[in-house]
């Protein structure tokens, strides 16, 4: 994302006079005219005058000195700008800092400190600090009498305090730019609301937006990133005086950026990497639509996991109070009771959610004297209370965190979070949860008491079945024979999945297995082959209960394929999602090696985009919706599976279309896991097609989330014009679709590369949005690339977006189709391949 371009803004028209002069104090007979700066003592920050972007207007500004891309983070006279280069930064007699025209005595900017000064002997003087902190100081005294920290524009600095002042009144708040053109007040704010237990909110004029949630002794608890910040210290303080959030910098020689909200109420955490030279992201918010406030109403909960078909889920014991509205995702009017019995005294008890971030805490109340176990028997007691968690997860929780009312904005972390406890009735206490959140409540003894016999009587039976019935037990042995050949093919070739660092942890699938018998009789044999590829063959087949079924059948000669069949059981067997390809199991009989997939009727994307005939079948409602279901698809594999799965190999002949058109990931030979922490690998062995290979995948191969970025930005070029990436424009033996694309939108007639079989289904405003989207994932520098969660919320809400940064173009010069794969041969003998390629742009 490329952010001077939307959350912060480089100094694009810097007017200066002829003669620029710096100087370190301000004082009354030392002021700034426009083109002189004020410099810091350790030269970090600066501040003088500046024009915004496209305009000429002159305002008084903060930027880090020592970066590159001067980047504003404060600005003075935001709503009161002057119209030429006559302004004045100066202090007047009565001590105020002031900004004024020659055209005018009055100014248009002043401190207003609260004590101007009334002895003639005593002055006031301007520092700016290497915080980038603009203090006033009353040289009698040397007390600071104002400070620009009281009064954030659109950034939060480190060592700002972002709070309340209960003592002054003074509520310190972050609030947008109207524009990147205009500094003006905007109608975003982040603050602290100190309503009830104080949490972190983002509004959208008064309506709130996003929300960070009460402060847990560790982090804020809609804001998980806090916890393991490497980069600066957090602190909040919370007392009769005082409600504020500050953070500290652990490396002083970094250049951090606590905060920045732009004008559409996304905020950022951003760190300057001098080696890229640009500021990256390491924390934003909203992250996705689970973030939106309110999304799912009161009693509902979100959850952004895609494996789910509904974000929005009901409490126990509450159902959709809109049914109609909540089938069509829009959970925003809540849940309600579904019975109407006591819930006071009349054996209720609670449930425990797990990863939870916890409701608006509006309506709640503190007990810092309760542990966990008295929050539970004071919930209990007090009829009103309908949900309970620790006010402070440290230590294993301590303090009380109750609520008296609706439940608002609640949503489920696929980690970390907390637990939280919901009261519900006698019949859903009694109910079997199939979930692994556990139940808690009154009956908790009873449970205790009752388990260890219930699970020795069922050990019996097992035992007694088992003694009595042979074919049972040779059926559990078959079963586990099968297992643990599965875990020897694994541990045989442990040289394999450990290359490169790549370890896929734990081996110990459990992947149903197939005999050859069976797998023969379903396909004929093998005679209704699907198509073919590097690993061998595909064939279509029907199981005895009737269900289709795909064969991939590995050829006995690929080296290759055997790795990559390796690679794939031990991932996919853990991966479950809508819009990846599911395994059904496998079969290894001698040389014979299988993978057994769930049948695909539409076959591959590339059989229809790329088809002259059959693209027409595809209108832009369909296409949208199948750009979405891969963009989910790889966030789960990103961020929200069990592991951290890098594909490598997205195209559109990898995507695979259900009877009802619906987009599903497949191919997982050439996969990777990386650990959470870790942000990028590199290889000998580049594995992958052409095309779709990102620049730095390609010439060096060095892989990361970005790398699927890439090749997901190529597959939405393709998805909108119908033509392979690799394909030649204007005579130019070195073009393809990514350049050809970059030259209309610079040209602003990116609209020409659509699609015309589509007729008339497209709306020119979203296929620009996804066009967009596009060239931002398929820019040169990965660091510039979006996030796929960042590209999913980009593709589904109607937000500003940053402009891209020219592309790499990596083009493939060979005799091998452009859109083949370089995993192996497109026929059933096993060859070697020769490419070259060549990359056009930015290195």
């Amino acid at each position: 994302m490329n952010l001077s371009n939307g959350f912060l803004y480089p100094l694009l028209l810097f007017i200066q006079l002829p003669f620029c002069s710096s100087i370190s104090t301000i004082s009354s007979a030392h002021p700034v005219a426009d083109g002189g700066v004020l410099v810091s003592q350790g030269e970090t920050f600066a501040l003088g005058f500046f024009s915004p972007r496209n305009s000429r207007r002159r305002y008084v500004g903060l930027w880090y000195n020592k970066v590159s891309e001067q980047t504003v983070v404060w600005v003075a006279n935001r709503d009161e700008p002057l119209n030429d280069t006559s302004g004045v930064l100066s202090i007047n007699s009565a001590g105020n800092l002031i900004i004024q025209g020659n055209a005018s005595s009055t100014p248009v900017w002043s401190t207003n400190i609260s004590a101007p000064l009334t002895n003639n002997s005593d002055s006031v003087v301007a520092h700016l600090l290497d915080t980038g902190n603009l203090v006033l100081i009353r040289q009698s005294t040397q007390a600071t009498v104002w400070q620009g920290f009281d009064y954030p524009t659109q950034t939060m600095m480190p060592f700002m305090k972002l709070g309340l002042d209960r003592r002054t009144g003074l509520n310190r708040i972050i609030t947008s730019w109207r524009s990147p053109d205009d500094p003006g007040v905007g109608s975003c704010t982040c603050k602290i609301d100190p309503t009830g237990i104080p949490q972190l909110f983002m509004y959208k004029g008064s309506a709130r937006w996003w929300r960070g949630g009460p402060w847990n002794g560790v982090r804020f608890s809609g804001i998980q990133e806090m916890r393991d910040n490497v980069y600066l210290n957090v602190t909040y303080v919370e007392d009769r005086d005082e409600i504020y959030l500050m953070d500290s910098v652990l490396n002083a020689s970094l250049f951090l950026i606590s905060m920045a909200l732009d004008e559409s109420g996304y905020a950022q955490r951003l760190t300057w990497h001098e080696t890229d030279r640009r500021w990256v992201e390491y924390w934003s918010a909203p992250n996705d639509r689970c973030d939106n406030y309110g999304r799912c109403g009161a009693y509902g909960y979100c959850d952004p996991n895609q494996n789910s078909n509904e974000e929005c889920k009901c409490f126990p014991g509450f159902e959709p109070k809109s049914p109609q509205d909540w089938y069509l995702r829009d959970g925003s009017q809540g849940c309600k009771r579904k019975r109407a019995d006591s819930m006071c005294n009349n054996g209720e008890g609670f449930v425990k959610f797990e990863r939870m971030k916890v409701p608006d805490t509006t309506v709640a109340r503190v007990n810092m004297s309760l542990n966990l176990e008295g929050c539970e028997e004071e919930c209990l007691r007090n009829c009103t209370c309908v949900a309970y968690t620790s006010a402070d997860i440290r230590d294993g929780g301590r303090g009380c965190l109750m609520w008296h009312g609706n439940l608002v904005d609640t949503k489920l972390y696929t980690s970390d979070g907390q637990d939280l406890y919901i009261r519900v009735d006698s019949i859903d206490l009694a109910k079997t949860r199939k979930s692994s959140n556990g139940i808690k409540g009154t009956k908790r003894t009873l449970l205790i008491v009752t388990g260890p016999i219930v699970l020795v009587g069922l050990l019996l039976v097992i035992f007694y079945l088992c003694k009595r019935h042979p074919k049972i037990r040779g059926h559990w042995g078959k079963k586990s024979h099968r297992k643990m050949s599965l875990l020897n093919l694994a541990t045989t070739h442990k040289d394999y999945l450990e290359e490169d660092g790549h370890d896929v942890g734990e081996r110990n699938v459990d992947l149903p297995f197939f005999n050859l018998r069976d797998i023969k009789s379903a396909t004929n044999n093998f005679t209704d082959k699907l198509g073919e590829g590097g690993f061998g063959e595909v064939y279509k087949g029907h199981l005895s209960n009737g269900q289709e079924i795909a064969v991939k059948r590995l050829l006995e000669c690929s080296r290759q394929g055997v790795k990559e069949f390796k690679n794939e059981v031990l991932l996919i067997s853990r991966l479950q999602h809508r819009n990846l390809v599911k395994v059904l199991g496998c079969c290894i009989d001698g040389e014979e090696t299988m993978l057994i997939y769930e049948y695909m009727p539409n076959k591959s994307l590339d059989s229809f985009i790329f088809d002259h005939t059959r693209k027409a079948l595809l209108d832009w409602k369909k296409r949208y919706e199948i750009i979405i279901g891969i963009a989910r698809g790889i966030l789960y594999l990103h961020e929200d599976s069990r592991l951290k799965i890098i594909h490598r190999d997205l195209k559109a002949s990898n995507i695979l279309l259900d009877g009802e058109m619906n987009p599903k990931i497949s191919d997982f030979g050439t996969a990777r896991i990386f650990e959470r922490n870790q942000t990028q690998a590199n290889t000998n062995r580049v594995i992958g097609t052409f095309g779709y290979m990102s620049p730095e995948y390609a010439l060096k191969g060095l892989f990361s989330m970005k790398s699927d970025v890439f090749s997901f930005g190529v597959l939405l070029l393709e998805i909108i014009s119908g033509k392979k990436n690799l394909t030649s424009y204007n005579d130019d033996l070195l073009s393809n679709l990514i350049k050809h694309t970059w030259d209309l939108w610079s040209e602003d007639r990116a609209l020409e590369i659509v699609d015309f079989s589509m007729g008339n289904s497209w709306q020119e405003l979203e296929v620009l949005r996804c066009i967009h989207v596009g060239l931002l994932c398929v820019q040169g520098n990965a660091v510039d690339r979006p996030t796929m969660s960042t590209i999913v919320f980009m593709l589904s809400n109607e937000v500003a977006l940053p402009s891209p940064k020219q592309p790499a173009f990596v083009v493939k010069q060979t005799n091998r189709d452009p859109n083949s794969s370089s995993m192996g041969p497109t026929s059933s003998t096993c060859s070697k391949n020769e490419v070259t390629i060549t990359m056009i742009g930015p290195r």
